[in-house]
């Protein structure tokens, strides 16, 4: 990252610093279940208070209309859980960028944070608004991006702010960008990806991409289906995008092509219903009754994936093998976990979405090098795609 400034090259004392972070927290009523977003964003906060900064904090959560004010989506409840979690003053605005925020953001001392109403009650943030823009900027005299989750959306608080304030990245922004980068352009060999997820369709771009530098590509998940069916095989009821098959068959191919080993699963664990009480099988590949779907890789799948993940020194995973919410079919997900925890000698790097949710569920979250807080960033940046929130900052 070295045409981008981080907040170590920084004067803050003094200054009104506005922050874009990613607290897209879930939330049960007012109680966030889920704090690992806010906790990724301290060390940056730290840092700010800590050189006597005036720390005004802005995000979005979930999917507001953009029409105003919506009790569901307030921030309210990630400021007080963040309140807990830092030793300075928190307040909260409650608004983005109204009379109530101005003057809470005026009235900040050294050392204090201000955390704004969610960004996208206002429908001006995702178009990046130039006076919604101005508006944000006018609260602040610096401009810093931690909000890595955000990254790979040309919005007002991550695109174009910055453009209006010194811009730096934060720690967490700083590195993300430098591991997922670190780890394409000198990946430790042999570098092994796992993807997983329900289509090919949506990975495409990641397959293309992870064919040009991994040594080993592990295929699970629903997009399997398609891969299965270029080879000819039926696959049921599953999830199957026919209008993919040939594309899936060239990147067959294309791994062959090129030495990568590109592993497929051998057995799954089928179902007759989408349903934690199906009625399940565990079959070959070659063998998927017709009127059967499968929902998880199989157990013989699940070793011959955790061998190959043991020998690489690099191990990049983004998305569950199965349907891994449900108890009956988490299995193949959990067995990857595993495996991807158990290699002490890798650099591990988890990326973002389902997989962070599954090494969560399964406890195994401190056994990783490094895990990812933005899915669809981290698949941008992966497929070799510019972030606009990183741009911005250059």
């Amino acid at each position: 990252m070295a045409d981008i400034k981080t907040i170590d090259e920084g004067q803050f004392a003094g200054k009104r610093v506005l922050v874009r972070v990613d607290f897209n927290v879930p939330l049960d009523g007012d109680t966030v279940t889920d704090d690992t977003r806010i906790r990724a964003a301290l060390p940056t906060i730290q840092k700010l208070v800590g050189d006597g900064a005036r720390v005004i904090l802005m995000s979005h959560l979930g999917r507001p209309a953009g029409e105003g004010f919506e009790e569901k989506f307030s921030l309210r409840p990630a400021a007080a859980r963040l309140a807990e979690l830092v030793d300075a003053p928190v307040t909260f605005a409650e608004d983005t960028v109204g009379p109530d925020a101005q003057a809470k953001a005026a009235a900040l001392a050294d050392g204090e944070i201000l955390v704004l109403e969610n960004l996208r009650f206002d429908k001006r943030e995702k178009k990046n608004d130039a006076a919604f823009c101005e508006e944000l900027a006018a609260l602040g005299d610096v401009y810093v991006n931690d909000a890595f989750g955000t990254a790979h959306r040309a919005h007002a608080s991550t695109a174009g702010v910055a453009a209006l304030l010194p811009a730096y990245a934060g720690y967490l922004m700083e590195r993300e960008v430098s591991t997922l980068t670190g780890m394409l352009d000198e990946p430790k060999r042999p570098f092994v990806a796992i993807l997983g997820g329900s289509k090919v369709s949506d990975k495409i771009k990641v397959i293309d991409a992870l064919l040009d530098k991994a040594d080993t590509l592990i295929i699970g998940g629903g997009m399997c289906f398609t891969f299965l069916a270029a080879q000819g095989k039926s696959v049921g009821t599953s999830l199957m995008e026919a209008d993919w098959v040939e594309r899936a068959a060239d990147m067959m191919k294309k791994a062959d092509d090129r030495g990568v080993a590109l592993l497929l699963p051998v057995d799954v664990v089928a179902a007759d219903a989408f349903a934690n009480d199906a009625r399940t099988a565990i079959v070959s590949v070659d063998e998927i009754p017709d009127d059967m779907m499968g929902l998880d890789i199989g157990p013989a799948t699940a070793e011959l994936y955790a061998e190959a993940i043991g020998m690489g020194k690099s191990v990049f995973w983004n998305g569950p093998m199965g349907v891994f919410e449900m108890p009956s079919y988490e299995a193949g997900t959990h067995r990857v976990a595993e495996a991807v925890a158990d290699n002490t000698e890798a650099d591990t790097i988890i990326g973002g979405g389902d997989s962070v949710a599954a090494v969560n569920k399964f406890d195994l979250a401190d056994k990783m090098t490094f895990i990812s807080t933005g899915g669809g960033a981290s698949m941008e940046l992966v497929q070799g795609e510019k972030l606009p929130g990183v741009e911005s900052l250059k």
